[in-house]
């Protein structure tokens, strides 16, 4: 085909038209251009035609790809039944819009979407490809806005006449061009596929080759029709992809929580490949006294089905973390909920507990591809996380890896779509993700360059999540941290510790509240959690204390009766303080209450 150099809108807006009522026919003498690939007369055949318009179904539509089915059809028709052809797609479609049955009403926007024209032909006045217009925003209304975008019929015009410039192309001097470079014959047809208007295909004809003809006519007719649903099908399957990569956003968090000692940026990379979007997710989650839980997972399969149960495993997942902080007991509690789903779907998940008190990571893997840690001093190593069984497997325990990070690292996970190739193995791939991460600055890097820097790069056939944070120095004065005595005196101890903290911090109004909150919770450590821990203190958007012990039960707010000496204590915390709560530890649990800080 010699449509490569030539592709150029072919008017002034690729498309025009004559009343279908009136065509000229052409002479019997017509002369033909063999080099285009056109037949003589005498072999054009019924077979032949059929032959080549069988071959179409082989030829467009190879991709759902809506531009490059529309391409495909240009293409195919230049220069074996066209010397020029242009195909426009009505901007509703390529927006993905819903979309009812044609009923020819109103003004179409319609978007330039493939062009092919031999280069005898490349003078003429191009609109390009990708450019929006309104057939009646041109000086009058071309005969294929009149015909076949509001009446759904063919234009045809055998013999164009100077008169009939005016009427097919859209300006002066797109008329100017046609009669200039010869263009003699006219045929546009609309594109219709189940009662849907999708667009338009218009064609050329130049010197040396013969005019269009009622044959040629029915030919583009059944041509436009195949290719119609070729491109109807990429509009459908564009749309539910859409749908599935709405619906894959709007499970993932909007925001993240403020992450006292830790920088965090996200971020989705949906695929463009068919079939690529479905199960991978992240989290981030505010913990007690500054600690922040991240998350990163990927269900095996694609479409709804994946994304579906991702949302369910990340819903469950944020359950398991207001109750627990160990990542290794998450992963085990997370895969006795996997197994649960009817689907029976596997899933691969790396979770991870930051603590800005000493600076560490507590990480567990069911699966996952490793993390790695950028320290900010040039270097760059993966975590050698124990890698468990996939969620869903029924293999557990995991086993967690604690990890202290210098000030300024970088804690990087992902998901395999970032690396995973066609062409190369997945070590190979790890260590090109290792030197791309080591090659951002540290900017570039926060800001989620590595997406496009990684190994599967532009040729990701797969979704990709990236998720990295980055640790900072924690003002040490927001975040203290006491261990209490294990006998009657942790009380007095800890009230002393934190109405002194409460004054040199300016916060004297919240000493009362504050002192009667950790009366309480040392209190309820000492008869049921065999003696309190660590008392900490946060100053952050709310003032958060929590008292830590090994006890192994969670507690409850208990009904009280007039006649009961206690059970009042958690009431009492749960009206003074904004919310409280408790969670799991690997050595026991905290319990923790929040406070408004002074407006």
């Amino acid at each position: 085909m010699n449509g490569g150099s030539g592709r150029r809108r072919l008017t002034g807006r690729g498309a025009a038209g004559r009343d279908p009522a009136v065509h000229h026919s052409a002479g019997a003498g017509a002369r033909f251009r063999r080099g285009r690939g056109l037949l003589p007369p005498d072999r054009i055949t019924t077979r032949s035609r059929l032959a080549w318009l069988n071959s179409a179904t082989s030829r467009i539509g190879t991709t759902l790809d809506l531009e490059r089915t529309a391409q495909e059809l240009a293409e195919f028709t230049v220069p074996r039944f066209a010397d020029g052809a242009a195909v426009d797609i009505l901007e509703s479609v390529l927006r993905g819009d819903e979309i009812s049955q044609w009923a020819g009403e109103g003004i179409p926007a319609m978007r330039a979407t493939a062009l092919c024209a031999i280069e005898e032909l490349s003078s003429l006045e191009p609109t390009p490809v990708g450019e929006t217009f309104v057939h009646a925003e041109t000086p009058h209304e071309t005969l294929l806005h009149r015909y076949c975008l509001r009446q759904g019929k063919p234009v045809l015009l055998s013999r164009i006449r100077d008169d009939d410039f005016a009427r097919v192309a859209p300006t002066e001097s797109a008329a100017a061009k046609m009669r200039a470079a010869g263009v003699h014959s006219y045929l546009a047809v609309p594109l219709i596929a189940r009662g849907v208007l999708l667009g338009s295909a218009d064609f050329v004809r130049g010197p040396g080759t013969p005019p269009f003809s009622t044959i040629d006519l029915a030919l583009a007719e059944q041509l436009a029709s195949t290719a119609a649903v070729f491109i109807d099908n990429a509009r459908l399957y564009g749309r539910e992809r859409e749908h599935v990569i709405s619906l894959q956003r709007s499970l993932l968090p909007r925001v993240t929580p403020v992450t006292p000692g830790l920088r965090i940026h996200a971020e989705y990379a949906p695929s463009t490949a068919r079939h690529g979007v479905g199960g991978d997710w992240y989290d981030v989650m505010a913990l007690p006294s500054g600690r922040t839980a991240l998350m990163v997972g990927d269900v095996m399969g694609h479409g709804l089905p994946a994304a579906a149960t991702m949302g369910r495993l990340r819903t469950v997942a944020r359950t398991l973390m207001t109750l627990d902080t160990a990542p290794e007991r998450i992963l085990a509690r997370l895969d006795l909920a996997t197994r649960d789903l009817e689907d029976e779907q596997v899933a691969t998940c790396l979770c991870a507990v930051y603590d800005p008190a000493d600076s560490t990571y507590t990480l567990a893997s069911a699966g996952h591809l490793p993390p790695l840690l950028v320290d900010g001093r040039g270097s760059a190593e993966f975590v050698p996380v124990p890698t468990g069984a996939p969620l869903g497997a029924g293999v557990i325990p995991y086993d967690p890896l604690r990890l202290r990070v210098p000030d300024g690292a970088h804690l990087v996970m992902y998901t395999d779509g970032l690396v995973k190739s066609r062409f190369e193995n997945l070590d190979v791939q790890l260590d090109r993700l290792r030197s791309a991460a080591l090659g951002l600055a540290p900017g570039v890097l926060e800001a989620g360059g590595l997406v496009e820097k990684a190994p599967a790069g532009a040729a990701r056939f797969d979704e990709a999540v990236l998720l990295i944070g980055k640790s900072s120095a924690f003002p040490p004065d927001d975040l203290r941290v006491w261990d209490l005595p294990q006998d009657g005196r942790a009380a007095g101890a800890a009230r002393s510790l934190v109405t002194g903290q409460l004054a040199a911090w300016g916060l004297t109004e919240l000493a009362d509240v504050c002192e009667l909150v950790v009366s309480e919770l040392v209190g309820n450590a000492l008869r049921y959690g065999n003696g309190p821990g660590e008392l900490r203190l946060l100053r952050g958007e709310r003032l958060v204390v929590e008292v830590s012990d090994t006890g192994p039960d969670l507690p409850q707010i208990q009904h009280a009766d007039l006649s009961d000496e206690g059970g009042r204590g958690l009431q009492l915390i749960n009206m003074l303080c904004r919310r409280w709560g408790s969670c799991r530890t690997v050595t026991g649990k905290v319990v923790w209450a929040e406070q408004n800080m002074p407006t």
